[in-house]
Protein backbone atom coordinates (compact mmCIF):
# COMPACT_ATOMS: atom_id res chain seq x y z
CA UNK A 1 0.00 0.00 0.00
CA UNK A 2 0.96 3.92 -0.69
CA UNK A 3 2.33 6.02 1.98
CA UNK A 4 2.21 9.50 2.25
CA UNK A 5 5.98 9.38 1.74
CA UNK A 6 5.76 7.71 -1.22
CA UNK A 7 3.74 10.42 -2.68
CA UNK A 8 6.13 12.92 -1.92
CA UNK A 9 8.85 11.39 -3.22
CA UNK A 10 7.00 10.43 -6.66
CA UNK A 11 6.36 14.32 -6.58
CA UNK A 12 9.63 15.73 -5.79
CA UNK A 13 8.46 17.14 -2.30
CA UNK A 14 8.65 16.70 1.34
CA UNK A 15 6.77 14.52 3.66
CA UNK A 16 5.75 17.91 4.99
CA UNK A 17 4.87 19.68 2.17
CA UNK A 18 2.32 17.08 0.72
CA UNK A 19 0.88 16.56 4.86
CA UNK A 20 0.26 20.89 4.37
CA UNK A 21 -1.54 20.17 0.84
CA UNK A 22 -3.51 17.62 2.65
CA UNK A 23 -4.48 19.53 5.83
CA UNK A 24 -4.50 22.80 4.54
CA UNK A 25 -2.95 24.62 7.21
CA UNK A 26 -0.41 26.39 4.50
CA UNK A 27 -0.56 27.56 1.68
CA UNK A 28 1.45 26.37 -0.89
CA UNK A 29 2.08 27.14 -4.92
CA UNK A 30 -0.81 26.10 -7.29
CA UNK A 31 2.56 24.25 -9.61
CA UNK A 32 3.98 21.98 -6.39
CA UNK A 33 -0.31 21.00 -5.21
CA UNK A 34 -0.56 19.84 -8.92
CA UNK A 35 2.09 17.88 -8.47
CA UNK A 36 1.18 16.46 -5.34
CA UNK A 37 -2.59 16.34 -6.81
CA UNK A 38 -0.86 14.08 -9.66
CA UNK A 39 1.40 12.09 -7.56
CA UNK A 40 -1.83 11.01 -5.26
CA UNK A 41 -3.78 9.91 -8.82
CA UNK A 42 -0.78 7.51 -10.55
CA UNK A 43 -0.49 6.01 -6.78
CA UNK A 44 -3.75 5.76 -5.83
CA UNK A 45 -2.89 7.06 -2.50
CA UNK A 46 -5.78 7.46 -0.08
CA UNK A 47 -4.70 9.43 3.12
CA UNK A 48 -5.92 7.82 6.25
CA UNK A 49 -8.60 8.61 8.45
CA UNK A 50 -6.40 9.43 11.47
CA UNK A 51 -4.34 11.69 9.62
CA UNK A 52 -7.12 13.91 8.21
CA UNK A 53 -8.57 13.83 12.48
CA UNK A 54 -5.29 15.15 13.37
CA UNK A 55 -5.70 18.14 10.44
CA UNK A 56 -8.47 19.18 12.84
CA UNK A 57 -9.48 17.26 16.32
CA UNK A 58 -7.95 14.62 17.62
CA UNK A 59 -9.84 11.72 19.12
CA UNK A 60 -7.06 11.74 22.32
CA UNK A 61 -7.17 7.93 22.10
CA UNK A 62 -4.08 5.80 21.81
CA UNK A 63 -4.57 1.92 20.70
CA UNK A 64 -2.77 -0.72 22.42
CA UNK A 65 -2.75 -4.37 21.57
CA UNK A 66 -2.25 -6.21 24.03
CA UNK A 67 -1.26 -10.13 23.21
CA UNK A 68 -3.44 -13.03 25.16
CA UNK A 69 -1.89 -16.04 23.89
CA UNK A 70 -2.14 -18.73 26.55
CA UNK A 71 2.04 -19.18 26.61
CA UNK A 72 2.80 -15.31 27.50
CA UNK A 73 3.35 -14.46 31.05
CA UNK A 74 0.08 -12.59 31.07
CA UNK A 75 0.93 -10.52 34.42
CA UNK A 76 3.97 -9.06 32.85
CA UNK A 77 2.33 -8.47 29.88
CA UNK A 78 -0.50 -6.55 32.23
CA UNK A 79 2.45 -4.06 34.65
CA UNK A 80 2.99 -2.91 30.48
CA UNK A 81 -0.38 -2.28 29.70
CA UNK A 82 -0.88 -0.71 32.79
CA UNK A 83 2.20 1.90 32.34
CA UNK A 84 0.94 2.55 29.08
CA UNK A 85 -2.46 3.46 30.40
CA UNK A 86 -0.86 5.91 33.13
CA UNK A 87 1.64 7.39 30.99
CA UNK A 88 -1.46 7.49 27.97
CA UNK A 89 -3.31 9.93 31.03
CA UNK A 90 -0.34 11.90 31.78
CA UNK A 91 -0.96 13.37 28.23
CA UNK A 92 -4.51 13.76 28.26
CA UNK A 93 -4.84 10.54 26.59
CA UNK A 94 -6.79 7.52 27.16
CA UNK A 95 -6.42 3.70 25.97
CA UNK A 96 -8.13 1.57 23.71
CA UNK A 97 -7.60 -2.14 23.93
CA UNK A 98 -7.27 -4.76 21.27
CA UNK A 99 -6.41 -8.17 21.20
CA UNK A 100 -3.72 -9.98 19.21
CA UNK A 101 -5.66 -11.76 17.96
CA UNK A 102 -7.30 -8.71 15.44
CA UNK A 103 -3.60 -8.71 13.64
CA UNK A 104 -3.48 -6.61 10.62
CA UNK A 105 -6.97 -6.20 10.38
CA UNK A 106 -7.40 -4.51 13.54
CA UNK A 107 -4.74 -2.03 12.92
CA UNK A 108 -5.90 -1.33 9.71
CA UNK A 109 -9.20 -1.37 11.22
CA UNK A 110 -7.88 1.57 13.50
CA UNK A 111 -6.36 3.50 10.70
CA UNK A 112 -9.25 3.53 8.57
CA UNK A 113 -11.77 4.57 11.08
CA UNK A 114 -10.22 7.42 12.92
CA UNK A 115 -10.78 5.54 16.33
CA UNK A 116 -7.39 6.24 18.14
CA UNK A 117 -4.50 9.19 16.95
CA UNK A 118 -1.80 6.30 17.10
CA UNK A 119 -1.39 3.08 18.00
CA UNK A 120 1.18 0.95 20.31
CA UNK A 121 1.98 -2.49 19.11
CA UNK A 122 3.28 -5.75 21.94
CA UNK A 123 4.11 -9.04 21.34
CA UNK A 124 6.01 -7.91 18.36
CA UNK A 125 7.26 -10.73 16.21
CA UNK A 126 10.46 -10.61 13.58
CA UNK A 127 8.48 -10.80 10.86
CA UNK A 128 5.25 -8.97 12.11
CA UNK A 129 2.25 -8.75 9.51
CA UNK A 130 0.75 -5.57 11.31
CA UNK A 131 4.31 -3.55 10.35
CA UNK A 132 3.35 -3.34 6.97
CA UNK A 133 -0.25 -1.99 7.88
CA UNK A 134 1.65 0.61 9.65
CA UNK A 135 4.00 1.93 6.81
CA UNK A 136 1.35 1.91 3.99
CA UNK A 137 -1.50 3.69 6.46
CA UNK A 138 1.12 6.11 7.42
CA UNK A 139 -0.21 5.43 11.28
CA UNK A 140 1.59 6.75 14.04
CA UNK A 141 2.75 4.09 16.07
CA UNK A 142 5.56 2.73 18.47
CA UNK A 143 6.02 -1.00 19.33
CA UNK A 144 7.29 -2.53 22.30
CA UNK A 145 9.62 -5.13 20.90
CA UNK A 146 11.80 -5.08 17.90
CA UNK A 147 11.11 -6.47 14.30
CA UNK A 148 13.82 -7.57 11.83
CA UNK A 149 13.51 -3.90 10.23
CA UNK A 150 13.27 -1.42 12.10
CA UNK A 151 13.04 1.20 9.28
CA UNK A 152 10.29 3.94 9.59
CA UNK A 153 9.51 2.83 13.07
CA UNK A 154 9.44 3.76 16.12
CA UNK A 155 10.39 1.45 18.92
CA UNK A 156 11.55 0.59 22.48
CA UNK A 157 12.23 -3.42 24.15
CA UNK A 158 14.48 -4.57 26.40
CA UNK A 159 18.14 -6.31 24.97
CA UNK A 160 17.28 -9.67 24.85
CA UNK A 161 19.83 -10.47 23.02
CA UNK A 162 22.30 -8.95 25.61
CA UNK A 163 20.72 -10.80 28.49
CA UNK A 164 21.28 -14.05 27.06
CA UNK A 165 24.53 -13.49 26.68
CA UNK A 166 24.65 -12.29 30.68
CA UNK A 167 23.67 -15.45 31.46
CA UNK A 168 25.79 -17.71 29.59
CA UNK A 169 29.00 -15.55 30.99
CA UNK A 170 27.78 -16.03 34.21
CA UNK A 171 27.40 -19.65 34.35
CA UNK A 172 30.74 -19.35 31.97
CA UNK A 173 32.66 -17.52 34.56
CA UNK A 174 31.63 -20.16 37.36
CA UNK A 175 33.19 -22.90 35.88
CA UNK A 176 30.14 -24.93 34.54
CA UNK A 177 30.37 -26.20 30.95
CA UNK A 178 26.85 -28.22 29.98
CA UNK A 179 24.05 -26.46 30.58
CA UNK A 180 20.31 -26.11 29.21
CA UNK A 181 18.24 -23.51 28.38
CA UNK A 182 14.57 -23.79 28.70
CA UNK A 183 12.92 -22.02 26.68
CA UNK A 184 9.17 -21.06 26.19
CA UNK A 185 6.53 -23.86 24.08
CA UNK A 186 7.35 -24.39 20.38
CA UNK A 187 4.48 -21.81 18.92
CA UNK A 188 6.02 -19.10 20.65
CA UNK A 189 9.07 -19.70 18.27
CA UNK A 190 6.79 -20.83 15.27
CA UNK A 191 5.44 -17.51 15.02
CA UNK A 192 9.13 -15.97 15.87
CA UNK A 193 8.49 -13.89 19.05
CA UNK A 194 11.48 -11.72 18.90
CA UNK A 195 11.63 -11.60 22.67
CA UNK A 196 11.83 -15.41 22.63
CA UNK A 197 14.51 -15.74 19.62
CA UNK A 198 16.77 -12.48 20.26
CA UNK A 199 17.53 -14.45 24.11
CA UNK A 200 18.19 -17.74 22.36
CA UNK A 201 20.58 -16.16 19.73
CA UNK A 202 22.12 -14.17 22.47
CA UNK A 203 22.80 -17.20 24.68
CA UNK A 204 23.84 -19.27 22.02
CA UNK A 205 26.58 -17.13 20.41
CA UNK A 206 27.95 -15.89 23.62
CA UNK A 207 27.94 -19.79 24.97
CA UNK A 208 30.04 -20.92 21.60
CA UNK A 209 32.09 -18.13 22.46
CA UNK A 210 33.20 -19.13 25.96
CA UNK A 211 32.93 -22.69 25.08
CA UNK A 212 29.54 -24.06 27.14
CA UNK A 213 27.85 -27.61 25.65
CA UNK A 214 24.23 -26.48 25.98
CA UNK A 215 20.97 -27.98 24.63
CA UNK A 216 17.89 -25.84 24.36
CA UNK A 217 14.26 -27.47 24.57
CA UNK A 218 10.78 -25.66 24.78
CA UNK A 219 8.93 -26.42 27.34
CA UNK A 220 5.04 -25.53 27.70
CA UNK A 221 5.53 -24.00 31.35
CA UNK A 222 2.88 -26.41 33.19
CA UNK A 223 4.34 -29.20 35.80
CA UNK A 224 3.80 -32.17 33.34
CA UNK A 225 5.86 -30.36 30.26
CA UNK A 226 8.42 -29.10 32.76
CA UNK A 227 9.08 -32.66 34.02
CA UNK A 228 9.27 -34.08 30.82
CA UNK A 229 11.66 -31.40 29.58
CA UNK A 230 13.76 -32.14 32.34
CA UNK A 231 14.24 -35.61 31.63
CA UNK A 232 14.97 -35.57 28.24
CA UNK A 233 17.65 -32.81 29.25
CA UNK A 234 18.79 -35.31 32.19
CA UNK A 235 18.61 -37.99 29.62
CA UNK A 236 20.75 -36.16 26.66
CA UNK A 237 23.03 -34.45 28.77
CA UNK A 238 23.93 -36.47 31.98
CA UNK A 239 26.20 -34.01 33.15
CA UNK A 240 24.55 -30.94 32.90
CA UNK A 241 25.00 -28.48 36.14
CA UNK A 242 23.04 -26.06 34.47
CA UNK A 243 19.70 -24.73 33.97
CA UNK A 244 18.56 -21.19 32.10
CA UNK A 245 15.16 -20.80 32.43
CA UNK A 246 13.37 -17.97 30.42
CA UNK A 247 9.76 -19.43 30.56
CA UNK A 248 8.36 -18.27 33.63
CA UNK A 249 5.92 -21.39 34.47
CA UNK A 250 8.24 -23.15 34.56
CA UNK A 251 10.52 -21.57 37.19
CA UNK A 252 8.62 -23.47 40.21
CA UNK A 253 8.42 -26.56 38.80
CA UNK A 254 11.88 -27.19 37.59
CA UNK A 255 13.09 -26.25 40.92
CA UNK A 256 10.93 -28.80 42.71
CA UNK A 257 11.78 -31.31 40.48
CA UNK A 258 15.54 -30.45 40.78
CA UNK A 259 14.71 -31.35 44.75
CA UNK A 260 12.51 -34.29 43.91
CA UNK A 261 15.49 -35.74 42.02
CA UNK A 262 18.04 -35.22 44.53
CA UNK A 263 19.84 -32.29 43.05
CA UNK A 264 19.98 -29.01 46.12
CA UNK A 265 20.35 -26.09 44.08
CA UNK A 266 22.57 -24.73 43.87
CA UNK A 267 25.38 -27.05 45.55
CA UNK A 268 24.41 -29.63 42.75
CA UNK A 269 22.47 -27.95 39.78
CA UNK A 270 22.92 -23.79 39.96
CA UNK A 271 19.59 -21.74 38.06
CA UNK A 272 19.36 -18.60 36.45
CA UNK A 273 15.56 -17.10 35.21
CA UNK A 274 15.13 -14.74 32.83
CA UNK A 275 12.31 -12.91 34.82
CA UNK A 276 11.14 -9.73 36.64
CA UNK A 277 13.32 -9.32 40.25
CA UNK A 278 10.01 -9.78 42.20
CA UNK A 279 9.18 -13.13 40.63
CA UNK A 280 12.65 -14.21 41.41
CA UNK A 281 12.98 -13.08 44.97
CA UNK A 282 9.44 -15.32 45.66
CA UNK A 283 11.78 -18.87 45.37
CA UNK A 284 13.22 -20.88 47.19
CA UNK A 285 16.07 -20.28 47.06
CA UNK A 286 16.08 -16.62 45.73
CA UNK A 287 16.87 -16.66 41.89
CA UNK A 288 19.64 -15.17 40.26
CA UNK A 289 17.86 -13.32 37.49
CA UNK A 290 18.06 -11.31 34.67
CA UNK A 291 15.60 -8.27 34.00
CA UNK A 292 14.22 -4.88 32.69
CA UNK A 293 12.23 -2.76 34.47
CA UNK A 294 8.88 -3.32 32.86
CA UNK A 295 7.06 -0.31 33.93
CA UNK A 296 9.56 2.30 31.73
CA UNK A 297 8.33 0.12 28.64
CA UNK A 298 4.94 1.39 29.05
CA UNK A 299 6.45 4.67 29.50
CA UNK A 300 9.06 5.06 26.83
CA UNK A 301 6.34 3.76 24.15
CA UNK A 302 3.97 6.22 24.67
CA UNK A 303 6.35 9.39 24.76
CA UNK A 304 7.32 7.77 21.80
CA UNK A 305 3.87 7.70 19.52
CA UNK A 306 3.17 11.24 21.15
CA UNK A 307 6.30 12.38 19.43
CA UNK A 308 5.07 10.96 16.30
CA UNK A 309 1.89 11.79 16.27
CA UNK A 310 2.35 15.63 17.29
CA UNK A 311 5.05 15.60 14.42
CA UNK A 312 1.72 14.19 11.87
CA UNK A 313 0.50 16.77 12.77
CA UNK A 314 2.50 19.48 12.82
CA UNK A 315 3.29 18.39 9.31
CA UNK A 316 6.72 17.02 10.12
CA UNK A 317 8.09 13.67 8.85
CA UNK A 318 8.47 11.79 12.11
CA UNK A 319 11.77 10.61 13.69
CA UNK A 320 12.77 6.94 13.94
CA UNK A 321 13.67 6.21 17.73
CA UNK A 322 15.02 2.63 18.30
CA UNK A 323 15.77 2.34 22.51
CA UNK A 324 16.67 -0.69 23.88
CA UNK A 325 16.57 -1.10 28.08
CA UNK A 326 20.03 -2.91 29.28
CA UNK A 327 19.47 -5.97 31.13
CA UNK A 328 20.58 -6.47 34.78
CA UNK A 329 21.48 -9.73 35.96
CA UNK A 330 21.22 -9.60 39.77
CA UNK A 331 23.37 -12.82 41.84
CA UNK A 332 21.24 -14.22 44.30
CA UNK A 333 21.10 -18.04 46.08
CA UNK A 334 20.48 -20.13 43.09
CA UNK A 335 23.97 -19.98 41.29
CA UNK A 336 27.35 -21.37 41.95
CA UNK A 337 30.41 -22.79 41.18
CA UNK A 338 30.33 -26.02 39.14
CA UNK A 339 29.72 -29.18 41.49
CA UNK A 340 33.70 -31.34 40.67
CA UNK A 341 32.84 -34.24 38.55
CA UNK A 342 33.91 -37.70 39.79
Amino acid sequence: MVTLVDVARYAGVSASTVSYALSGKRSISQKTRDRIEQAIAALDYHPNAGARALAGKRSHIIALMVPLHTEVHVPTMMEIAIAVTVAAREHGYDVLLLTNDEGPDGVQRVAASGLADGVILMDVRLDDERVPVLHARGVPAALIGLPVDPTGLSCVDHDFTTAGALCADHLAGLGHRDVAFIGYGNAVYQRHAGYAERTLTGFRERAEARGLRFLHRSCEGTYESTAGTLARILADRPDTTAFVVQNEGAIGPLLSLLRASGRTVPEDASVIAICPDVLAEQHSPRLTSVSSPKKELGQLAVDQVMARIDALAAGREPKDELLLMAPELVVRESTAPAPRRS
